[in-house]
């Protein structure tokens, strides 16, 4: 997919609840697994782990995102990622990461 191609509605986010914790999936395009972050609250503070997969960038957005949500809902939550669109330009990227943001401001709203 293109710039010209990129649609909100091509990028989901899915929940699985997992005993207190959470494991949010975000993917669009051509869906994979690009990078798996997981934050935690330790002693107030938001900390996260990351394990990215080589030569791609979902990394950059999942770790802010899990921070985000561990820290809105003190849980432990784990973001997997997987977002691929071909010749994306950097308004497009830009535009992703709008999007996904856009996703997750509905999740905590909810």
């Amino acid at each position: 997919m293109t710039n010209d191609q990129l649609h909100p509605d091509d990028i989901e986010l899915s929940e699985i609840t997992v005993g207190r914790d959470l494991l949010l999936l975000i993917t669009g395009g051509v869906r994979h697994i690009g990078a798996a972050s997981t934050a935690y609250m330790d002693e107030g503070i938001a900390r996260v782990m990351t394990s990215a997969v080589p030569h791609h960038k979902e990394h950059t957005i999942s770790e802010a995102v899990a921070l985000r949500v561990a820290a809105a809902l003190d849980r432990t939550v784990t973001v997997v990622m997987g977002i691929h669109y071909d010749n994306l330009s950097r308004e497009g990227i830009a535009e992703v990461v709008r999007i996904v943001n856009d996703k997750v401001d509905q999740y905590l709203l909810r």
